[in-house]
């Protein structure tokens, strides 16, 4: 009797170790729908992402929604929309609208720079130039805008780029003289929309990102390091400019002040997908993976990736702490 009883127990372990083990090992790859919310400015390379993330896990749909990163955020925060990952242009804005309330940690993923779009139709397109852009941007009949300020951080950095230049050019009120000459009606909710707008030639000159510039086969005008916001040793220069943005709460407002452009990515903390949102997020941050893709499009990361404490690293999923350092 007692025989059969080992008998018994031996091929009950052996049929859980069949029937149990194959279900672990099949929920151990990632499936179902990713919710990424990202600025407008990652769509392309974020695309291309996609495609390669989806054919290495082909039970994962990465459902991918475009915006301003503030914008974006406050899907989060104050919409309460479910999300995985957010990725911002701006990485201040994880910090300032995220953090601590909606996500733990804040990875610094890439950098970029502000540039003057236009093309072979813009007014002025065969004269406008690093030296005379600013004269170019005042002269009546000349259409140019940004993205919302309040909703992208390329436009208040595009706002920032325009106060910098005033004190580079020495050439008092030339912030005010040139937003004298852009309506309100110019101003567009994230940079991307400026892009068609320019390519239809119902808009001259657009600011945008190096990396959007390069994607969309703009020509664009390379600023001055001083104040094109894309060279980190001119940081002390940059914080000299500041722009008034609506705050966390309705009615509130802060001020940001200039930096270079370092964009920066989270994990939401009641990520509907963890396991999946984990598994993007150590290929974006792959040297191989996502970081050679923002490479390829003109966009540079930062290899490897960087956090500013010992204790947000310690915060990281256990998949990505070896994609990432300490460092401000």
């Amino acid at each position: 009797m007692k025989k059969n009883n080992v008998i018994k127990s031996i091929v009950f372990f052996f049929l859980c170790t069949v029937i149990i083990f194959p279900a672990f090992q099949a929920s151990a790859e990632p499936a179902g729908k990713l919710i990424m919310f990202h600025a407008g400015s990652l769509s392309v390379p974020f695309a291309a992402m996609e495609k390669a993330f989806e054919a290495k896990y082909p039970k994962v749909d990465l459902l991918r929604e475009a915006s301003g990163s503030q914008n974006a955020a406050r899907k989060v925060s104050d919409l309460k929309k479910p999300c995985d990952i957010m990725a911002s242009a701006d990485y201040k804005v994880i910090d300032k609208l995220l953090i601590p309330e909606f996500a733990d940690w804040n990875v610094r993923f890439a950098t970029n720079q502000l540039v003057l779009c236009y093309t072979d139709k813009s007014a002025y397109a065969k004269e406008v130039n690093a030296g005379n852009w600013y004269e170019i941007l005042q002269k009546k009949g000349v259409v140019w805008g940004h993205s919302d300020p309040n909703l992208d951080p390329c436009g208040y950095r595009s706002l920032m780029v325009l106060q910098l230049a005033e004190t580079h050019y020495k050439i008092p009120g030339l912030y005010d003289k040139l937003i004298a000459n852009r309506p309100e009606e110019n101003i567009r909710p994230k940079s991307v929309e400026l892009v068609s707008l320019l390519q239809t030639g119902n808009m001259d000159y657009a600011w945008e990102y190096l990396s959007v510039a390069v994607q969309h086969g703009l020509k664009y005008i390379v600023l001055p390091d001083e104040i094109n916001l894309g060279n980190y040793k001119f940081d002390d220069t940059y914080a000299e400019s500041v722009v008034k943005v609506t705050g966390k709460e309705p009615g509130t407002f802060m001020d940001i002040k200039g930096q270079s452009c370092t964009y920066g990515v989270t994990l939401i903390k009641d990520a509907p997908n963890r396991e999946a949102a984990i598994a993007f997020l150590a290929y974006m941050l792959d040297p191989d993976g996502g970081l050679k893709v923002l490479k390829d499009m003109g966009q540079p990361p930062f290899v490897p990736c960087r956090v500013p404490t010992d204790e947000m690293k310690k915060t990281l999923p256990s998949e990505i702490k070896n994609l990432v350092e300490v460092r401000n």
